[in-house]
């Protein structure tokens, strides 16, 4: 059975908080909607463009956040188009990469990204071959909805008890604990350690790397 570590994309492989804001920014500005605060705009990284919309705007109509998602989309290729779009790597992803590799990890990502625009993220970085299961919004319903870890568990050949999930937000943690995975909090990304405990995190880790230490751990029980 293989032991399977399933990664977030946005706040925990790659800081792309200040992109993503940008986008929200565009796509407000054209539809003449108040702007939220940034801190509103991380709260949602990591659901689907829909329900990150519904989150920002309560009151405003289905159709409404379907349009605003499809405008995000829009602005957001714009931005990258123009060479504007930042979404660099936490320090010390790499060497986590390495080393759960190293101790025979099998790989993956969930993540409220696009498959294009994961696909363009991670190839940017030159990782896209270290993962075996890339699961994204367009084939799952929003986290924290547990679809995305049955699928990557069901590609590795691992089973809930041999996979951990690490992200960055309460979404991330729920949804592990939802698929009978081991939550593990990236404290380094948008969610406070509070929220992520709070939401079913075993253990939250500050650095990328104090990821290792408590994996070791839990697997020598």
């Amino acid at each position: 059975m293989n032991r399977l570590a399933i990664f977030d994309c946005d706040g925990t492989l790659v800081d792309s908080g200040a992109t993503i804001y940008a986008a929200v920014a565009e796509t407000f500005c054209q539809n003449n909607i108040e702007l939220p605060p940034p801190e509103a705009s991380r709260r949602v990284i990591g659901l689907s463009l829909i329900e990150a919309m519904a989150e920002l705007l309560p009151d405003a109509a289905p159709e409404q956040h379907l349009r605003l998602a499809e405008d995000y989309k829009r602005a957001f290729w714009q931005l990258r188009a123009a060479g504007k779009v930042e979404e660099p790597l936490f320090d010390g992803v790499l060497e986590l990469l390495d080393r759960l590799d190293e101790d025979g990890w099998v790989l993956a990502v969930a993540t409220g990204k696009s498959d294009r625009g994961l696909k363009h993220c991670l190839e940017q970085h030159a990782i896209h071959a270290r993962f075996v299961s890339l699961q994204t919004a367009d084939r799952h319903p929003s986290k924290p909805h547990p679809s995305m870890v049955h699928e990557a568990i069901a590609d590795a050949g691992a089973a809930p008890e041999s996979t951990i999930v690490i992200g960055d937000t309460s979404f991330d943690m729920a949804m592990a604990a939802a698929a009978g995975a081991t939550p593990i909090g990236a404290g380094w990304g948008y969610h406070d350690a509070e929220e992520l405990i709070e939401a079913g995190a075993v253990a939250v880790a500050e650095k990328p790397l104090e990821v290792l230490g408590l994996v070791r751990e839990l697997a020598n029980g």
